[in-house]
């Protein structure tokens, strides 16, 4: 029995990704622990936030939030006239987010899910990003 795209878009997820988990384990694995997970009461609903440090990192799809990358410079198939629009409202929104945490004296970092198949230089990332002044 084929699988209705209604269904098929039922199964993707929003919270707890594949991206995600990966990128709390190289955290964990560079002693970066402490973090809460999609505080609302952060703009834009980060999925990692260290609290005390007011730093965030929001992890994004390549495709959902059109990264630069061959994934994310894909556009869709079908039903582009919902598509197109929908993806360009998620840039918008990541944009608009960016500047509402800069404002409110937070330090951001966008992980790019192509950025996964470099975890050294991910991890080095991490380690500049924290050791960076606070907000």
């Amino acid at each position: 029995m084929a699988m209705s795209r209604s269904d098929n878009m039922r199964r993707i997820r929003s919270r707890d990704t594949e991206p995600e988990l990966a990128v709390r384990r190289i955290l964990r694995s560079q002693g970066f622990t402490g973090y809460r997970l999609h505080r609302k009461d952060v703009h834009g609903k980060p999925d990692i936030v260290f609290l005390g440090r007011k730093k965030a990192i929001l992890v994004h799809g390549c495709f959902w939030h059109g990264h630069d990358c061959a994934e994310g410079s894909r556009k869709p198939k079908s039903n582009q006239d919902y598509w197109v629009p929908k993806l360009d409202r998620n840039r918008e929104r990541d944009v608009a987010n960016a500047v509402r945490l800069t404002n409110a004296g937070w330090s951001a970092m966008i992980v790019w899910e192509c950025e996964l198949k470099d975890t050294d230089a991910l991890a080095r990332r991490f380690r500049v990003f924290m050791a960076e002044a606070d907000g």
